[in-house]
């Protein structure tokens, strides 16, 4: 694992099943991805991220798997 700090800003992204990713600030987001509005470093995002997505289910899984 890697000491480096990566301290340049990024996204967070999510897709049409709710699930979160990064994505660098400046570079085109991926086909089929969408930018939440969040923007600040990598451990901010990921920190971001970890706040939000509290349900790792994608999406079109929820309705069978919810009682």
């Amino acid at each position: 694992m890697s000491d480096v700090v990566d301290d340049r800003p990024h996204l967070v992204v999510h897709n049409a099943e709710e699930q979160y990713s990064i994505w660098p600030d400046g570079r085109d987001v991926p086909g089929g991805w969408q930018t939440t509005g969040f923007r600040g470093t990598k451990a901010e995002c990921l920190a971001h991220i970890e706040e939000i997505w509290t349900d790792m289910r994608p999406l079109s899984l929820r309705p069978a798997t919810t009682n």
